[in-house]
């Protein structure tokens, strides 16, 4: 039997964590295994539980959500960040991304895109919808500096035709399996020049992947 997807959730606001905990609590793929209200508890806890995936609030007083990304996925096994934001165009949003977040939802967002975001997580498929990630890059992504797209260009260089256009689709928010079926691949072979492209880049997930394609272009 597979065990359940482990979650930890920090929030500095008690009644987001009670929601999120009980919407969560009922689910049999789902368990949550800690809370912790601000970033400065969020390593300890990681450290303590070892969840699967962390849903993280971006703005809390002390240590916030950015910071806390930071410093979790410089640790050992890091588990996925999911950012929770009040605003879809939240200006610290790429700059939580860039740190190693795997995404970002809204606190508005129905709770099953939420369990949705977080099975996906787990399963390291992009939480970011084609949507959210174009519109995230064009309201708070800054022009690409010449230096920047041509530092791009050069890195992307190093992948082979396949892994730059399954690239691409990871840059479009396609899933795996969607990408599969636009190359005519398998899931797997997708899979395969994912982390092949990931390991050449030195980038830790498919949304500094798609990131990384944006800023090429």
């Amino acid at each position: 039997m597979t065990s359940p997807i482990a979650v930890a959730i920090v929030d500095d606001d008690a009644l987001v964590r009670l929601g999120l905990a009980t919407m969560l609590g009922g689910l049999p793929d789902i368990e949550v295994v800690g809370e912790a209200a601000d970033g400065a508890e969020a390593a300890a806890l990681v450290a303590e539980r070892a969840p699967d995936v962390v849903l993280m609030d971006l703005h809390m007083p002390s240590v916030d959500g950015l910071a806390a990304t930071a410093a979790i996925r410089r640790g050992p096994r890091p588990p996925q960040v999911i950012m929770l934001t009040a605003f879809d165009a939240d200006e610290n949003v790429l700059a939580a991304l860039r740190a190693g977040a795997g995404g970002f939802v809204t606190k508005h967002t129905p709770p099953q895109q939420i369990v949705e975001a977080i099975r996906r997580a787990s399963a390291g498929e992009p939480v970011l919808s084609p949507d959210a990630l174009s519109g995230l890059i064009r309201q708070v992504a800054a022009p690409v500096r010449h230096d920047e797209r041509r530092r791009a260009r050069d890195l992307l260089d190093r992948l082979t035709g396949q892994e730059r256009a399954v690239a691409a689709g990871v840059a479009q928010g396609r899933t795996n399996a969607q990408i599969a079926a636009d190359l005519y691949i398998s899931v797997a072979s997708v899979k395969l020049h994912i982390s092949r492209a990931l390991a050449k880049l030195g980038v830790e997930n498919r949304t500094l992947l798609a990131l990384l394609v944006h800023d090429a272009r």
